[in-house]
């Protein structure tokens, strides 16, 4: 399952688009749920200073006294800021609004861009033996998105299937680009996954066919789907796999573990 073009480690991928409402944190919380299901051991770290991250897998406000917050500005330690979630096997960084103060507190450091990077790499993380970490990012290109593409391996990109979808693609590939220039030379795209898919509408089959034309095999094949049991599971602080875990949107969101894992080993062969 191993990437022979990363170091030993966790895998780790930043989930980003600056634009928001494509699905980026249900599809954080829901692959980082099936990637469990299937025995990795998985990290999600909340990056976004609205905590959807950590409300959605049950971390309420009052119990996140340690965040990504202290973890960057504060440099607090891992085993204070790892909280556990209901999943045996999957924990979190919970965030909370605190957050949002990051990127002018942290102008006047030096490593400001490096310090996520620096904070998943530090010895303390062998203990925990994480197969996988999953940054939600904030829905903007700001200091802390480009702080988890500098310390991630890859990025996972969701895309609402909606009118102007491709449109914001090309300033997040400019990003990614010049962070792959400059602070992290390995960082790929992991894929691009099309999310609030509808069978039915055909704007969702055309901005599929304009994906893959433009985009080839970065586009996965899977699509999650417009499925209410999704949308209703964050409200009982749960991935839709624990949800209801027969539904169209947890079966979604298993292929779309399945297909990333095969591409692991398609790399490792």
């Amino acid at each position: 399952m191993s990437d022979p073009t990363r170091p030993q480690g966790p895998k780790i991928i930043a989930v980003a688009n600056q634009k928001g409402g494509v699905g980026k944190t249900t599809t954080t919380i829901n692959l980082a749920a099936a990637l469990q299901e299937t025995g990795n051991r998985v990290l999600v770290v909340d990056l976004d200073p609205q905590g959807n991250a950590s409300t959605g897998l049950g971390i309420e406000s009052q119990d996140r006294e340690f965040t990504t917050y202290d973890l960057l500005v504060e440099d607090a330690e891992l085993a204070d800021v790892i909280q556990p979630t209901e999943l045996d096997g999957m924990s979190i960084i919970p965030a909370t609004v605190d957050l949002s103060s990051a990127d002018i507190e942290l102008i006047s450091n030096e490593k400001r861009s490096f310090l996520l990077h620096d904070a998943l790499r530090q010895p303390a993380m062998d203990a925990y033996d994480w197969d996988y970490v999953l940054i939600d990012c904030p829905p903007s290109l700001n200091l802390l998105t480009v702080n988890a593409m500098i310390a991630a391996h890859s990025v996972l990109i969701p895309l609402q299937s909606e009118f102007f979808a491709l449109e914001g693609l090309s300033q997040l590939m400019l990003t990614v680009r010049e962070v792959r220039q400059t602070a992290n030379t390995k960082l790929r795209i992991e894929g691009i996954v099309l999310t609030m898919f509808d069978a039915r509408n055909n704007l969702s089959q055309q901005v599929e066919q304009d994906a893959r034309d433009n985009l080839g095999e970065l586009v996965f094949e899977t699509k999650i789907p417009r499925n209410v049991r999704v949308s209703e599971a964050p409200s009982f602080a749960q991935p839709v796999l624990q949800y209801d875990p027969s539904s169209k949107g947890a079966e979604a969101y298993r292929a779309l573990a399945k297909e990333l894992l095969n591409k692991q080993l398609t790399l490792a062969a």
